[in-house]
């Protein structure tokens, strides 16, 4: 996502105008504009006020995906009543199909008592409950596939 379009998502969800925004910077109505279709670029100075404007960090600002801020959002609101509910393999078995099949190919048994060995040793050695332990695993691995590029 370009930064001009990163800076209208944010004044967006921010839920603020061209103007309201451009008046709080002490800048045109027409600068805004030109930032957020990248005809220009605002200077690091303005950056930290649109940051501090939209209740954003400047790297967040850069970066922003009013979709990942969305999700962020929903997940920190979710409770865990609503979480138990929630069918996960399902959810994602739409976007990866394996999750919804691999169970009549995969020695479920084998692995599972792997897993629950480095499980109990997480616990054990590092004083973790069941929930940190399985993600502290889980992190683990998805270290292990972001290396493996």
């Amino acid at each position: 996502m370009s930064l001009g379009k990163s800076l209208f998502s944010a004044r967006k969800k921010a839920g603020l105008s061209q103007e309201e925004t451009a008046e709080r910077l002490g800048v045109s109505r027409q600068t805004v504009s030109k930032w957020e279709t990248d005809e220009s670029l605002p200077d690091i100075c303005q950056s930290q006020r649109l940051a501090f404007i939209y209740h954003l960090t400047l790297d967040e600002l850069v970066k922003f995906n009013a979709d990942t801020k969305e999700i962020e959002r929903i997940i920190e609101n979710t409770s865990e009543e609503t979480e138990k509910e929630i069918d996960w393999t399902k959810l994602w078995g739409k976007k990866y199909p394996v999750l919804l099949k691999y169970k009549q190919d995969v020695d479920i048994g084998k692995f599972s008592v792997r897993l629950y060995e480095m499980l109990d040793e997480l616990k054990s050695k590092y004083n973790y409950n069941d929930m940190d332990a399985f993600l502290v695993l889980k992190d683990i691995l998805a270290g292990i596939w972001n290396t493996r590029g």
